[in-house]
């Protein structure tokens, strides 16, 4: 039940936040309605299953073993919903069961057979003809036997520990002997296929003719041939299982005296968190299912029983397949009209800053050309002196890193900002921060007790006996894979004002300059909460002069309280409000008296929505922004980030012409209701689709880009 809360703004309803757990789980509730859309591409659907596998893996890691953690240590407190922390926990727990069910029946009960049809099949054992099981005898003996470990358990052999995430074969087994019985546990390699593919097939008649594709899951293979694991003990049963651990880091920054060193022993002591999620096939022996709930410590609410295979994250095996028929149809990626190549000539790249902004939205328009360019030219233009770079998340392969690697062998000052404790590749990124220093680069943390998320470039050159920065304010990653499926937004620019802000900041964040103001960005901590709620409150007096007011808002997340009252309060005044939202959203739109005047929706399709963006109508003057933060406590007090003030009013035009597409009934979107439940609107009162914001969106750039 729901208790009052203190208001955080006075004349404010206390039940006027939805939660965030809660509302991060119907995220993912829209992601799962992706892969249960029959008019959808098979094989996407079949990405966004393991998409909402993953993700929930994640959560339960991170939020879920957060605030059990909380819960345990007494350190819990009501939520900003009116929630207390239990009451929070138990409604998590109904939810997501409910949802791994529909998860898992989505895959076995439409996508499974969608798939056959399509001539790609999941078979069991019993399915396999003679020679096909001889054929996977001979994989298992050569390729899987040798990796595996069995690990008894009676009273010479405790019970081993279960590692995060691992598929796992509980087995009982009797001494042919002494007739006793035991339990061991065989672990699924994860370095393997999850879905072994088998060699031949046979002609679909469901599709003309094709040869099928088949697979068998992997632990089908083993639990086939556990007996050569287990010589003179005869194997009476086996079932599978995995376990979900707590897997958040906890670095005290003040007490490490090296931030790596202290990293790399919290990423160890990470692999032995609390179990926190058991899920086991609905087949296991109860017998079994006791003992793994006693050994790992964990109760019923916490035990998800499911029918096989456990583990749809590895579904992105069969998604990924080379099937045009069943994917999307390729978008052309072009390169944005003002950055065309002239004959390699690195100073056009440069000339073209000169002249103009220039607005990148990814992926429609090429990071490659655009981004991973700019640095590249960087690199090698002899004018160049310096080189700033933030990193929180870049590729195995990183074009990004290997030119500021080269800018530095070449005698350049090179500055690289590397966020080490950027969630889940915190050991991807200590690799980086070696290979940058042992080049010569200037590796730094950022400040301590925050984590830096901005996206920044700063590239200072020597022209005509004066020095000028070039800049690059990105609302993704530098990380060139991941910019082919992430939608972002980033912003070349040589103005002055902007070049001035970014040297501060980043003086600020490799030394000493706690003082710094800024002129073109807002920065957190503290300037961006403060100046978006300045910027709001403008509005409201806009509003109050008749003057042209209205706030648009896209994130990733919103559910910081503040920001949130100073929609309402906007609200409350008439300014009309329209937030797009991909994850989060702690806002209650449409409530009398309190947010009649606010619209919340959510895309979600081929391309994961994740540029940030924030306009006001200001009176007739815009105030436009984009940057690397969400609405979010972390990100508005615990980190660095920056938002950058667009100028140009064709980009201004662009970027509200996104709202005006994100938000028209005529598209194809979620809308927000007060009480927290998403509605999709995919179709019109005929029946027609509705229109794809992202289909739309690559038509429209790639008219506009290539005007002239």
């Amino acid at each position: 039940m729901a208790i009052s809360l203190p208001d955080l703004d006075s004349g404010l309803p206390n039940d006027r936040f939805l939660d965030r757990e809660l509302s991060w789980l119907s995220f993912n509730q829209r992601v799962l309605e992706l892969a249960e859309d029959p008019s959808l591409y098979l094989l996407e659907r079949v990405n966004f299953l393991s998409i909402f596998a993953s993700n929930l893996d994640e959560f339960f890691m991170v939020r879920v073993a957060g605030l059990k953690r909380r819960i345990a240590t007494g350190l819990a407190t009501v939520a900003s919903s009116g929630y207390e922390p239990a009451e929070v926990l138990r409604q998590i727990s109904e939810s997501a069961h409910r949802l791994q069910r529909r998860h898992a029946e989505t895959f076995n009960k439409l996508i499974e057979p969608a798939l056959a049809e399509k001539g790609i099949r999941l078979v069991r054992w019993t399915e396999l003809s003679e020679s096909e099981k001889s054929n996977l005898h001979s994989y298992f003996q050569n390729q899987i036997f040798p990796v595996l470990t069995p690990l008894a358990v009676d009273p010479a052999h405790p019970f081993p520990y279960i590692s995060g995430l691992s598929l796992n074969l509980a087995v009982v087994v009797r001494n042919l002997e002494t007739k006793t019985e035991n339990f061991a546990r065989v672990k699924v390699p994860p370095l393997l296929p999850r879905f072994v593919r088998i060699p031949g097939g046979e002609p679909n008649s469901l599709n003309n003719g094709i040869i099928d594709v088949r697979f068998v899951p992997l632990e089908d293979i083993i639990g086939q041939f556990l007996g050569e694991l287990f010589p003179g003990m005869e194997v009476l049963q086996h079932h599978t299982f995995r376990v979900t651990r707590n897997e958040d880091l906890e670095v005290d920054e003040d007490e490490g005296e090296n931030l790596l060193v202290a990293l790399e022993k919290e990423l160890l002591r990470r692999r032995f968190g609390p179990p926190v999620r058991l899920e086991v096939a609905d087949d296991i022996n109860p017998q079994v299912l006791e003992l793994l709930m006693r050994e790992l410590d964990i109760n019923d609410d916490d035990v998800y029983h499911l029918p096989r295979p456990l583990d749809l994250t590895g579904l992105s095996e069969i998604a990924f397949m080379k099937r045009p028929d069943l994917h999307y149809p390729p978008h052309p990626v072009i390169t944005n009209r003002y950055l065309k190549p002239v004959e390699d000539d690195d100073q056009s790249f440069f000339a073209a800053l000169r002249a103009r902004d220039i607005l990148v939205h990814h992926p429609y328009e090429s990071f490659t050309t655009s981004v991973q360019a700019f640095l590249e030219h960087a690199a090698n233009d002899p004018k160049v002196l310096a080189i700033k770079q933030t990193l929180y998340r870049t590729s195995g392969d990183s074009p990004i890193v290997d030119a500021l690697i080269r800018a530095a062998e070449s005698g350049k000052q090179v500055l690289a900002l590397v966020e080490i404790k950027a969630r889940f590749d915190e050991q991807n990124n200590i690799g980086w921060a070696r290979k940058l220093e042992q080049a010569g680069v200037h590796v730094v943390y950022g400040i301590v007790g925050l984590k830096t998320h901005c996206k920044l470039s700063l590239v200072i050159r020597q022209e005509s006996g004066h020095l000028r920065r070039y800049c690059h304010v990105g609302t993704g990653n530098y990380n060139p894979k991941t910019a082919r499926f992430y939608e972002d937004y980033g912003l070349f620019t040589a103005r002055e004002s902007v070049g001035e802000d970014m040297t501060k900041l980043f003086n600020q964040l490799s030394g000493y300059a706690p003082d710094a103001t800024f002129k073109s960005l807002l920065v957190s901590p503290n300037g961006v909460r403060d100046g978006l709620i300045e910027r709001i409150d403008q509005e409201i007096a806009f509003r109050a002069e008749g003057k042209d007011a209205r706030v648009r808002i896209k994130v990733n997340s919103l559910v910081d309280e503040q920001i949130i009252d100073a929609l309402y309060r906007a609200s409350n005044a008439g300014v009309a409000v329209e937030i797009v939202v991909r994850g989060m959203c702690a806002l209650k739109p449409g409530v009398k008296g309190l947010s009649e005047n606010i619209r919340v929706r959510s895309v979600l399709g081929r391309y994961l929505e994740h540029s940030r963006i924030f306009t006001f109508a200001g009176g007739g003057d815009p105030a436009v922004f984009i940057g690397s933060a969400d609405m979010m406590h972390r990100n508005l007090d615990r980190r660095v980030e920056a938002l950058v003030r667009i100028t140009a009013p064709d980009h201004i035009r662009e970027l509200n012409g996104l709202f005006d597409l994100a938000m028209a009934d005529t598209s194809s979107s979620w809308h927000l209701g007060a009480s927290g439940e998403w509605t999709r609107h995919q179709y019109d009162a005929e029946g027609q689709p509705l229109v794809d914001v992202q289909d739309q969106l690559m038509k429209s750039v790639y008219a506009s880009r290539n005007k002239g």
